[in-house]
């Protein structure tokens, strides 16, 4: 038989979202800064020559490396060097960094575990406060590198070093704290919408491209039907992996309350096949253009002779390359077992369960759960690291045969795909609290008017 709540959702439709007042107010400030943060993306810095760096960034000789990932997770920002071309890039950072600090490092871990409430806060401001100094780092290195290449700047100098800190500084600020409030304000979490946006925002521009090429004649109709079945077949394919878990059966002894017996409940441990989610992708990428980008500012330069393979290697180190996807596989499988132990602890979970007597049938408590738990997550993550490599090499693979042109990377399809599953539960979430709130104002008339309900008296 249904639960309460499974049937609440089912009874759920158009009229009820009709009623739902609140979550009006939800989506429309969230729209609202979704809005704000696209139309920053094309507010340029100070002193720029907008139309010579579009130039020098469309350059189709030129190798961008990390630059290419940097503007389509910001929707064109960075060809265009707007205030907001950093985005939320050094706030993920500080917060991937802070996390795995916070496993690794004692104090933040006694912080992380027995701090409650306030220790989440002191972390979220050691995040708030690292995210300023990576900001500074990457806006620095920006604007010292723009300051050195002719053309793009009107007036070169240190005026123009302070204010591209500033500006992009300052954007990167604005978008963490617009991001915080639309988590608080708004529907589904603000960082990952902001990047979902940026990475929507870029869509059009490839449909469009590849419309072209098919008008040209240099792509055929079949290819670009082919295409539109493999983005749906991939589509459909992360979505069940992502909601894809192992579901372990955890029992709670029964106990003796008073003269009645209570416990015997039964739940379940989820365990997700993805439990990296999109950081090992990110971080394979970021590791693998690293290079690229390196060689593209150093190519002016005249290198020492214990460098001269650094050419040669850079260019093995691009999109659709063998070499990079097979450093791009390894690396995004070490990446999701890495971070799987760091994210996920079977020790903890099973002392956990030791102390508020619950128990996996047929394994004891203590060590043998641990071992057990760890046996099954590390088969999972087996399962999701081929699964996260089969997506991100899939575009690689395209590359090789189509070129740069068509270029839509495997991360930025797993993250839209899994803001928008994300976005959509917490949407459901609020309409299922706004159905709990009309049955309980409901129940509450009714007693206010049933038998119970007292006298009125009549003078």
């Amino acid at each position: 038989m249904a639960s309460a709540a499974e049937q609440l959702a089912a009874n759920m439709n158009m009229g009820s979202f009709a009623k739902a007042t609140e979550l009006h107010k939800r989506l429309l400030f969230t729209l609202g800064a979704l809005l704000v943060y696209r139309i920053g993306t094309y507010v340029p810095i100070p002193g720029i020559n907008s139309a010579a760096f579009l130039q020098f960034f469309q350059d189709p000789d030129g190798q961008r490396g990390v630059l290419d990932m940097f503007n389509m997770f910001s929707g064109g920002a960075v060809e265009r060097m707007a205030v907001f071309a950093l985005n939320v890039t050094p706030y993920i950072s500080a917060s991937i960094i802070v996390q795995l600090m916070g496993s690794v490092y004692p104090p933040w871990e006694k912080l992380k575990k027995e701090g409650g409430e306030s220790g989440r806060k002191q972390l979220n401001q050691y995040t708030r406060y690292l995210t300023v100094f990576l900001a500074l780092a990457q806006s620095f290195g920006i604007a010292a590198g723009l300051n050195a290449q002719p053309g793009l700047i009107d007036e070169p100098g240190i005026f123009f070093i302070a204010t591209t800190v500033v500006s992009l500084t300052g954007g990167t600020m604005f978008l963490m704290w617009l991001g915080e409030q639309v988590t608080a304000r708004g529907v589904g979490n603000g960082i990952s919408l902001i990047i979902f946006a940026g990475i929507v925002a870029v869509l059009p521009g490839t449909v469009a491209r590849m419309l072209g090429l098919a008008q040209q004649g240099q792509m055929s109709a079949f290819a670009l039907l082919f295409l539109a079945v493999l983005a749906v077949a991939t589509i459909v394919f992360i979505v069940f992996m992502e909601r894809a878990q192992r579901r372990l059966l955890i029992q709670y002894p029964k106990r003796q309350e008073g003269n009645r017996m209570a416990g015997g409940e039964r739940s379940f441990l989820p365990l997700k096949v993805n439990t990296a989610g999109v950081i090992p992708p990110i971080f394979a990428s970021s590791l693998l253009l690293l290079p690229t980008t390196v060689a593209q500012m150093t190519a002016t330069a005249d290198l020492p002779a214990w460098m001269s393979w650094l050419p040669f290697v850079t260019a093995q180190l691009t999109h659709g390359q063998p070499l990079f996807m097979l450093l791009y596989a390894g690396l995004i499988i070490f990446f999701c077992f890495f971070y799987t132990s760091i994210t996920f602890n079977p020790e903890d979970t099973a002392e956990n369960l030791r102390k508020y007597g619950g128990f996996l049938p047929g394994i004891r408590p203590g060590k043998r759960t641990a071992e057990y738990l760890d046996y099954v997550l590390t088969r999972l993550t087996v399962i999701g690291a081929a699964y996260i490599t089969a997506v991100c090499l899939l575009p690689e693979l395209m590359v090789a045969q189509m070129g740069n042109s068509l270029y839509f990377g495997g991360t930025s399809i797993l993250i839209v795909v899994s803001v928008t599953m994300d976005t959509v539960a917490q949407i459901q979430s609020q309409l299922l609290a706004h159905q709990y709130e009309g049955l309980i104002k409901k129940a509450r008339l009714r007693g206010r008017g049933g038998r119970g309900a007292p006298t009125p008296v009549r003078r």
